[in-house]
């Protein structure tokens, strides 16, 4: 197989500024893939003006049920104006309850049936990582084989330092950990659930241990430690922000376009790609 490394735009359709970015980053970069947000403000925008303008863009579908509005009538996610109002927590807690479950697949369903109307997705994926959560992984997965999409995501990571002080002392990373160790057990559960269906699988996911301070050296050395042949996948939420504005997404999108990060990955042993080119 070799080692393959996918990195993929999370939140696609979300706004304008994410919009550009992915275009930006995709024919000026070395961006592969995005993942779409059926509920996103710039939706429309992005299927219309963006995706007609990335030839050979991965797709992806990024189920959303933490932020935004919802595209079916829920009872149980969101509040009397169907703004989405759950936390991490509260699936976790209740994923195994048939009301919430099925009012996740009725939601799901519609989200990804929207993003079909307007591209064929290679992957699905989500916001925050719900969908790694045990019941509603295998929810995600019977949907996936049933409208035939070949990938969905898995976030086993490994712990890996930056020779950084800065971002390796802090809190936020400290919590990231804890996260790592979660999604590792749920990955463990999850990877058994996909042999059930015809669906794969990254062996590798970078972007948990240094969320909100991802950049071209996080990635750099999160490839460092993968040795064997793989698929890893690096998730960023890019923004192409215009005037002097600078956050963390601002150097996410960065990484895109570093060249000198795209050699290093090549060096590395690294084949760029993306799921729908890993299918043909």
């Amino acid at each position: 197989m070799g080692k393959k490394f996918i990195l993929n735009a999370d939140d696609f359709g979300m706004s304008k500024e994410f919009n550009k970015a992915v275009l930006d980053g995709f024919n000026n970069g070395f961006l592969t893939s995005a993942s779409l947000c059926a509920n996103g403000k710039a939706f429309s925008a992005a299927v219309n003006d963006i995706l007609p303008e990335c030839s050979g863009l991965g797709t992806g579908v990024h189920l959303n049920v933490i932020e935004g509005y919802s595209l079916t009538k829920c009872r149980f996610l969101t509040d009397k104006n169907g703004k989405f109002n759950k936390g991490y927590l509260y699936f976790m807690l209740n994923s195994n309850k048939k009301e919430v479950l099925n009012e996740l697949e009725a939601e799901f369903r519609a989200q990804i049936e929207l993003i079909k109307k307007y591209t064929k997705p290679d992957h699905i994926d989500s916001h925050v990582h719900v969908h790694g959560i045990p019941a509603i992984f295998k929810l995600v997965c019977k949907l996936a084989d049933e409208y035939g999409i070949p990938y969905v995501r898995t976030q086993h990571e490994e712990i890996y330092p930056v020779p950084s002080t800065q971002k390796n002392l802090n809190i936020p990373h400290f919590i990231n950990i804890i996260k790592i160790l979660l999604l590792n057990y749920f990955t463990c559960i999850n990877k058994k659930t996909l042999k059930n269906f015809n669906i794969k699988t990254n062996d590798y996911l970078i972007g948990v241990g240094y969320t909100g301070m991802m950049d071209s050296m996080t990635v750099e050395y999160g490839l460092k430690v993968l040795k064997n042949d793989c698929i890893a996948e690096a998730l960023i939420h890019p923004c192409c922000y215009t005037g002097n504005i600078q956050n963390s997404h601002s150097a996410e999108f960065a990484i895109t376009l570093d060249k000198k990060l795209e050699d290093k990955i090549r060096r590395m042993g690294f084949e760029i790609t993306n799921y729908k080119n890993l299918e043909s």
